[in-house]
Parts: C-alpha cells; sequence; structure tokens
C-alpha cells in the first residue's frame, strides 16, 4: 500500500501487479461514510475476491471532525442533534428532500480527485463506489460528471437530494450498480434505498439490489455481490 494525493484528496493506493497501484487493469474508487477514518474501507481490498490486476483507491474525505490522535473525516456535515433525535425515536430519517450544504464541495474534491486518479493510472475501467456518506457522494457524482464509470456500488446509502437526481437518471441508463443495505438500518432507512432502487431500474439502470437481515454495515454476502461487480465488468 502506498499514499499518494490525487488533486485536493490524500489517498491509500493497493492492489495491481505491485500491490500499490501498478498496472494497467481495472481502478476502483471507494468512499468511507460520515465520521470514519480515512482508511476505513481499505482493508476490503484484502477480502474481496477480484483479479489481481485490480487496483483500489481509497479517497480520504476534506473535512476533519476530530483533533488529536483520531481520524474522524466527513465529506459534508451532517445535523448531529437531528441525528441523535432520530435515534432515540427510533425512525431512521428520510433525506429525499435534503440536499447538504457542502455537498457542490465534496462533489467538486471528488471530480478533481478521479481526474487525477485517471491521468496517473490509466484505468482500463474506473468503478466507483462507497459506504454510507461515501455511497451518496458516489451517487452524486456520477450523476452531474460525464466521465465514462463501468460500474457503480452503492453499500448502506440511501436517496438524497430527489429533485436534483430524478432528472439525471436517464443519463447513465444501462449503468450497472449495486446497490445493498440492511433491513434494520437505524441511521438510514432500507425503504429509501428500496425506492432508489426502483428509480434506477425505471430509468433504465442495471441494479443488482442486495437486501440484508442487518443493520449499518458490509456482510459477507455485500462482499461477494461487490466482488462480482468487479469482476464482471473489466
Amino acid at each position: 500500500m502506498r499514499t499518494q494525493v490525487f488533486g485536493p484528496l490524500t489517498c491509500r493506493v493497493v492492489g495491481g501487479t505491485d500491490r500499490e497501484g501498478g498496472g494497467e487493469g481495472p481502478v476502483v474508487v471507494l468512499l468511507h461514510g460520515y465520521g470514519a477514518a480515512g482508511d476505513d474501507l481499505v482493508g476490503l481490498a484484502r477480502v474481496l475476491d477480484v483479479p489481481r490486476e485490480v487496483r483500489f483507491v481509497f479517497p480520504h474525505a476534506p473535512l476533519s471532525l476530530a483533533g488529536g490522535m483520531m481520524d474522524s473525516r466527513a465529506w459534508w456535515p451532517i445535523d448531529l442533534m437531528a441525528l441523535e433525535a432520530a435515534l432515540a425515536s427510533g425512525n431512521a430519517r428520510d433525506l429525499r428532500s435534503d440536499v447538504p450544504d457542502g455537498l457542490p464541495e465534496a462533489r467538486a474534491a471528488l471530480s478533481a480527485c478521479l481526474d487525477a486518479i485517471t491521468a496517473a493510472l490509466k484505468p482500463s475501467v474506473l468503478v466507483l463506489g462507497g459506504f454510507s456518506q461515501g455511497a451518496m457522494l458516489a451517487t452524486d457524482l456520477a450523476l452531474h460528471d460525464d466521465r465514462p464509470l463501468g460500474a457503480l456500488a452503492l453499500m448502506s446509502g440511501t436517496f438524497l437530494s430527489e429533485q436534483a437526481w430524478c432528472p439525471r437518471f436517464v443519463s447513465r441508463a444501462g449503468l450497472p450498480t449495486l446497490i445493498s443495505h440492511g433491513s434494520h438500518d437505524p441511521l438510514l432507512p432500507f425503504a429509501a434505498s428500496v425506492e432508489l432502487k426502483d428509480a434506477l431500474i425505471e430509468a433504465g439502470w442495471k441494479v443488482a439490489f442486495v437486501p440484508f437481515r442487518g443493520q449499518h454495515e458490509i456482510p459477507p454476502m455485500v462482499l461477494q455481490a461487490l466482488s462480482q461487480l468487479i469482476t464482471e465488468v473489466q
């Protein structure tokens, strides 16, 4: 594994012929969730069953949430009081009408990062995905950016910014997409992922939906589906 700055974002790079991003194979860019360390998803590269030539890039979100020795990061701020109230009530938040402050800035940072990744690593195929807030940003980038994508992987994300997203769905018709979500997720509603899945299918996307009996997590069955998605789009 090596550390490299792509555009404005510090990233971890693993996989490929030298295990540090070498070679000419596909590049999979995965975005961590809110409050996680920048390296939170790096371990996925070791457990995904994909060809050796696949390379992984894990960008660190630009916002630091904690000082000292802790690495807690975010793509944009969230309303912690609203989150705590939702958790206390047992009702996950419906964010379909939400357009978060900081989302355009996060999208611009990720777009510049992907430009630099593409220039430096020259991927045969680019796969974009993320977990939770990272999945939301991956979706938003795919809908506002016309760069070629081999696939999109959305793990425990949600239906965000409905008025901006829905008119853009048709622009990515045919895109292979994985959506996974736990039926007992206390943070982001399972029903919203079902609605997002239905809307994407109606717009012509090739969606593999992986529901699971669990919470806000990435269980083995999702890792298996992600491995299959990456392998099939080479």
